[in-house]
């Protein structure tokens, strides 16, 4: 029994903070490694042994190359998909691979590890979680029509309903999608450790071992929140000589391992998510971290209560409407950026990042200025997008414009409808020292290559149940080169920037070259049209104010009034 107290209770309690370094699912592998490939995906009744008879099919390739290694053409074999979908499947493991692998190469042209490519066809089965109902249906239609061509889905994810009814509790949290995460491994974890090990003389549990290179490729799907390598956090393995090869353990030792620490963190999320639910205010949600966005409206900043299991490797920028938000290196906590739930707004994330997520946006300007592995836009409408990446990938998206520096090609999937693609089309200081930071290479840019999938994502049973047919998704437009046009990023950086970058680092194709020439040359026809004028004093000031008027006007028509004012205040 607790003695009670006199003194009142803290307005927001402090969270809780576990006492040890606790197992958590590698967010990257659910949130950027799953594709619509409907051979990709097996029944679940039927998947451990689906899997046993492809590592078999496998193995003389793995065997064949000396290292364990199979390359795109024996996994389009083994599955009998086309090559092109076997070298996307190969690139995208290479993408969310939790350490850089210099034979699979950073665009999985290479040799993937036969572990992690079964690690990587077994996670395709994992369903993500299903949104709640939103308990304001009426509020939500009047605000977001539920005739949207998303049925139903976006609506419960409305950027303008998230402002309006200052709640988010509708929403699955980092919490509840890691809970959600660790199920579906803790329901797993004995096919897979399964799938990993080696046979050995023995009977029963003690016939099948893993060894502590191969334990060590379970980081693909786990780790722990303090960094710590899970060889080092297992007893079994921990403290072994490097010198000397580690014995092989049992897999049904790092299975009640693997379960002990999956039950614990399940535990401790429960707890937190529990608390969230508790709470009628945002601030109390375990993965809102407003107070932590650089927007130059302090008042749109909203007080937050952040547990640090939740932001060690992601920043987010979320529920922002009518105002801009800028992000710098310095403001990016972790090597991801989330950009959520955002209306009528422009964000700016100037820094390098591995990994970034636009999600539930609407007629918001967007740019990203380097992302060395994947970029993910979904279920947005009326948003353009900015972005210099290895690869992008567009799910579910309406009336959007990709302006794009991508490595490799633009993946579309969903139900997109019309969508536009340009090339990429500004700079500022420091994108070039931030490409190379993160490896995009400007000499290689295929924005207008896009490789389009299904409109059925299995993945996603909401958006799409059960029983739809799969056609392929809608593809998209090129921007017309008379129609595009460069965007300027105000000066946001205070520091001197040595080497700066003083023009769009990406080549723009022939085509678009020569109608931003055409442009250029009209305007300064314009301008010298203007200086040759003679005009006496007074003219001359008439011909002032109308241009300024004429601008003023353009700002206020565009909404870049606000944006002005926005930046004035940084």
């Amino acid at each position: 029994m607790v003695d009670e107290t006199l003194d009142p209770p803290p307005a927001t309690p402090p969270p809780a903070v576990a006492s040890s370094p606790l197992l958590r699912p590698r967010r990257v592998a659910f949130e950027y490694g799953l594709l619509p490939i409907p051979k990709l995906i097996f029944p679940e009744s039927a998947l451990a042994q689906t899997l046993s008879q492809l590592k078999e099919k496998l193995a003389p390739a793995a065997a064949a190359s000396g290292d364990g290694r199979v390359g795109a053409a024996a996994l389009a074999e083994a599955l009998q998909i086309p090559p092109e979908q076997a070298a996307l499947a190969l690139g995208v493991l290479a993408a969310v691979l939790p350490a850089e692998d210099p034979a699979l190469g950073a665009g999985g042209s290479g040799g993937a590890d036969l572990r992690d490519v079964l690690l990587f066809l077994y996670i395709q089965s994992y369903k993500r979680l299903v949104p709640r109902p939103h308990k304001d249906s009426p509020a939500v239609a009047d605000v977001w029509p539920s005739t949207s061509a998303f049925d139903g889905y976006l609506s419960a994810l409305s950027p303008i309903q998230l402002v309006r009814s200052n709640s988010r509790r509708f929403i699955p949290s980092q919490a509840d999608e890691e809970i959600h995460q660790l199920s579906y491994l803790q329901k797993h974890m004995a096919n897979i450790l399964t799938l990993l090990a080696d046979s050995v003389e023995g009977e029963g549990d003690d016939s099948l071992v893993l060894t502590m290179e191969t334990f060590e490729h379970l980081g693909f799907l786990v780790h722990f929140s303090e960094g710590t390598s899970l060889s080092q956090a297992a007893t079994f393995f921990a403290n072994s000589d490097p010198d000397m090869p580690a014995a092989p353990v049992s897999a049904a030792q790092v299975h009640d391992w693997i379960l002990q620490n999956i039950a614990s963190s399940i535990e401790f999320y429960t707890e937190k998510s529990t608390a969230k639910e508790g709470s009628q205010q945002i601030a109390s949600d375990l993965d809102v971290t407003m107070a932590d966005a650089n927007t130059s409206h302090t008042r749109n900043n909203m007080p937050t209560v952040v547990n640090p299991a939740f932001h060690r490797n992601s920043t987010f920028v979320e529920g922002f409407s009518k105002t801009s938000v800028v992000k710098h290196a310095s403001d990016v906590k972790g090597h991801s950026v989330k950009v959520l739930n955002c209306h009528d707004s422009v964000i700016y994330i100037l820094a390098p990042v591995k990994y970034a997520t636009v999600y539930g946006c609407s007629d918001t300007t967007v740019v990203l200025g380097a992302v060395g592995k994947v970029v993910k836009v979904e279920h947005c409408e009326r948003v353009h997008i900015i972005a210099a990446a290895k690869r992008i990938c567009i799910a579910n998206c309406r009336e959007c414009i990709f302006y794009l520096g991508v490595n490799h090609q633009p993946l579309i999937v969903g139900d997109n409808h019309k969508l536009h693609i340009a090339p990429f089309n500004t700079y500022y200081p420091r994108l070039g020292e931030h490409m190379t930071q993160v490896g995009v290479d400007p000499s290689t840019n295929k924005w207008d290559q896009p490789f389009v999938l299904g409109v059925v994502d299995p993945h996603d049973s909401l958006s799409h149940p059960a029983g739809v047919s799969d056609v392929q998704a809608e593809s998209a437009t090129c921007v017309d080169p008379d129609l595009f046009t460069n965007f300027l990023i105000p000066n946001l950086f205070d520091d001197a920037v040595q080497d700066p970058t003083e023009c769009n680092p990406f080549p723009l194709p022939e085509i678009y070259q020569a109608s931003q020439s055409k442009k250029q040359a009209v305007l300064e026809d314009t301008q010298k049209t203007i200086r040759e004028l003679q005009l006496d004093e007074n003219r001359k000031k008439e011909l002032s104010s109308a241009l300024h008027a004429q601008f003023k006007d353009w700002l206020y028509a565009t909404g870049n009034i606000r944006q002005l004012y926005c930046l004035q205040g940084d």
